[in-house]
């Protein structure tokens, strides 16, 4: 029997990244995972996700993709306007993205991707969950990592483990313990943007027919203006059109909550969009009062490394990044595929072994994820630029992109094939089989 299926695992976090590590490791034949969940439940909430190919081709192998799709929208366009104007600057076609990866791109619910890992999850009884939990600190590292569980309610114990991952995001507890241990630092930092997310329902939207032609269409369309943008398509069978936005952060004047979200005022985010077109400020004024909440976005720096003794870093707690590309879901479920394939192949459940195969998994993952941070990044620059020389050679590639009916570069990553090559192309289960290997005998 393969080594994994005698692992002891414990999962710090049970947001996308944690239930697919868990849904991973069991479906490869591990038959003891705990889930420790600071939340009493999973909630079901949130707003709108992209579920790129490369996504959809994880949440396959994982037995959950068949629900998600059911509710989800199939992209076919990706549109790219001025926001004070509503001028299309690129429209770009997404039909042929199935016929080039194997699965369309689609946008869905994020309750809806969640609710189907946690089922996916509850098909295992390998998998306990332990909710209203927090891993607080690590109190080992090697042979055995042994980390203190602190209950809302009840006595704290202590939990030793073959292998502790942590999928805690941009607030890991692991992640500050461990950079401490190891003398260095990757403090959060503030990107000095924030994000409104709202969903308007076809009711809210019907009684107008420009609004009601974006629910009814198969389009992500991107607004943008100087510092802002705005990017909204519909989900969960078009009943529902999702709006997020990005602009800069001038409202958290308090510290905010331990999810980084604050009580937004509609009157605030209205002022923002001011000058976006008639069409933007009626969609935004269709939120109702007390419903607008903002998110603080926050990063950290690149870590010199995501493993200490038998413990990984995975998802947002190692490699957050700026949702320009909308790639950070597809990446934390990526290192969860990549995580249960390297621990299928290992050998022995030594503790080196144990680090040396979750050295091999930071190997495959680190460049491509640090790749797609920096160009995220990179793109939300471009996308806000304000009049200067800068923005008009942006715009001269726009102008080029609609003479050549959408082909060539695309100021806008996201809707750029070849970046999409290279992010929706990329196996990450076949490179981590076809690169294991070499990669395990290579380490010390």
């Amino acid at each position: 029997m393969p080594a994994i299926t005698d692992l002891h695992v414990a999962i710090a976090g049970s947001g996308i990244c944690g239930l697919s590590c868990a849904l991973s490791l069991a479906q490869q034949g591990c038959r003891n995972i705990e889930v420790f969940e600071i939340a009493s439940n999973l909630g079901f909430v949130g707003a709108g996700i992209q579920l790129a190919p490369n996504m959809a081709r994880v949440l396959d192998r994982l037995g959950v993709w068949k629900d998600i799709e059911a509710e989800a929208v199939e992209l076919k366009w990706s549109g790219i306007r001025q926001g004070s104007t509503d001028q299309e600057l690129a429209n770009v076609d997404f039909t042929s993205i199935k016929e080039m990866y194997g699965y369309p791109h689609m946008v869905g619910h994020r309750a809806s991707l969640i609710g189907s890992l946690y089922e996916g999850c509850r098909r295992h009884s390998a998998i306990k969950f332990h909710f209203a939990t927090t891993l607080e600190q690590v109190l080992s590292w090697s042979p055995r990592p042994r980390v203190r569980a602190v209950p809302r309610e009840g006595q704290p114990w202590e939990v030793e483990v073959d292998l502790l991952l942590a999928c805690d995001g941009v607030k890991s507890n692991i992640r500050m313990h461990m950079l401490k241990e190891l003398g260095v630092t990757a403090d959060v930092e503030d990107t000095g943007g924030a994000a409104y997310r709202i969903m308007l329902t076809r009711d809210e939207m019907k009684h107008d027919p420009e609004l009601l032609q974006l629910i009814d269409g198969n389009a992500a369309t991107r607004w943008i203006g100087e510092h802002r943008h705005i990017i909204a398509y519909p989900v969960s069978n078009k009943t529902i059109y999702n709006i997020s936005t990005l602009q800069p952060d001038t409202h958290f004047a308090e510290a905010p909550s331990i999810t980084y979200t604050t009580k937004g005022s509609k009157k605030e985010m209205l002022k923002v969009y001011s000058d976006f077109c008639p069409m933007i400020r009626r969609m935004l004024d269709l939120v109702p009062e007390g419903e607008v909440c903002e998110w603080k976005l926050r990063v950290h720096a690149p870590l010199s490394t995501w493993v200490k003794g038998q413990v990984a870093l995975a998802g947002d707690s190692c490699h957050p990044t700026l949702p320009h590309l909308a790639q950070g879901a597809a990446q934390a479920a990526e290192d969860a595929a990549v995580l249960g394939a390297v621990l299928a192949m290992m050998p022995d459940t030594a503790p080196e072994t144990i680090n040396k195969t979750l050295r091999v998994y930071e190997l495959l993952r680190k460049e491509r994820t640090q790749t797609l941070v920096e160009m995220a990044a990179a793109s939300g620059r471009s996308l806000h630029l304000g009049e200067g020389k800068a923005k008009e050679e942006r715009d001269k590639l726009f102008a080029a992109l609609r003479e050549k009916q959408g082909k060539g570069p695309v100021p806008d990553k996201y809707a750029d094939a070849e970046v999409q090559k290279m992010i929706y192309g990329h196996d990450c289960v076949q490179n981590a089989m076809d690169e294991f290997e070499k990669l395990f005998a290579s380490l010390n």
